[in-house]
């Protein structure tokens, strides 16, 4: 491999090479140090190279993240000990640590996928997020997703309790919880994982796991956000 910068990392704007000898650490004491998130890791996630492919490595042991191709049409849930090969020329990664949700990006130079050609992707039904959602289904992922659409960059952002995002639809907890309920169902049927339990603890890495899933697959876009201002447009009463 030539010493020319083959791999970077887009996180909150800022540019880090990934050094060709040996791993990127992304983490609170990394080289992408968060260090103000006394929920994350010190050492959370590696990228680096080995025998001429780029790998993303979760090296914690209790934070997963999810993983996509640009377009949303490759999807997949890292779990802590798993690593996998980046071989897109643009892969999205999204982790949550306590109460706020990161996303960044990584850039291949040197891909081992190259598309054949351009895709279309106009909404999500393009995509790998192929799912007959009702339409409060749809703003229901909207809700607890509408701080990270808004943001308008990737870093970081929050996903609301159910409380907060019930009242930010004007719906009550109860019916907001059985809506997610249902959601939830619908998406483990088409094997999507981590979106099943029962405490409160399981309750809130549902939430995350589903607002992760449906920003890697493309389920919900920042087009979306016009049923929440919808809402806000809306006469009260």
């Amino acid at each position: 491999m030539s010493d020319a910068v083959a791999a970077t990392v887009d996180f909150c704007g800022e540019q880090h090479t990934v050094p060709l000898d040996r791993a990127l650490v992304l983490g609170r004491d990394g080289d992408i140090a968060i260090d103000d998130n006394p929920y994350l890791h010190r050492r959370f996630l590696e990228i680096g190279f080995d025998n001429g492919l780029l790998w993303l490595a979760n090296v914690g042991n209790a934070t997963s993240a999810t993983i996509a191709d640009e377009h949303g049409l490759v999807q997949t849930w890292l779990a802590p000990g798993a690593r996998i090969p980046l071989v897109f020329a643009r892969t999205v990664v999204w982790f949550t640590a306590g109460p706020t949700t990161y996303e960044f990006e990584v850039l291949n130079a040197v891909p081992q996928f190259v598309q054949a050609a351009e895709l279309e992707v106009t909404d999500g039904q393009t995509t790998l997020g192929r799912v007959a959602l009702t339409p409060d289904q749809r703003l229901l992922i909207v809700a607890l997703a509408e701080d990270i659409l808004r943001r308008g960059q990737r870093g970081a952002g929050s996903i609301p309790h159910s409380r907060t995002a019930a009242e930010r639809l004007g719906w009550t907890t109860t019916r907001f919880n059985r809506k997610l309920d249902n959601v939830c169902e619908k998406f483990t049927r088409l094997g999507v994982r981590g979106l099943h339990g029962s405490s409160d603890r399981t309750a809130s890495n549902r939430r995350v796991r589903l607002v992760e899933y449906a920003l890697a697959a493309r389920v919900i876009t920042a087009d979306d956000l016009v049923l929440l201002d919808g809402l806000d447009a809306a006469p009260a009463g």
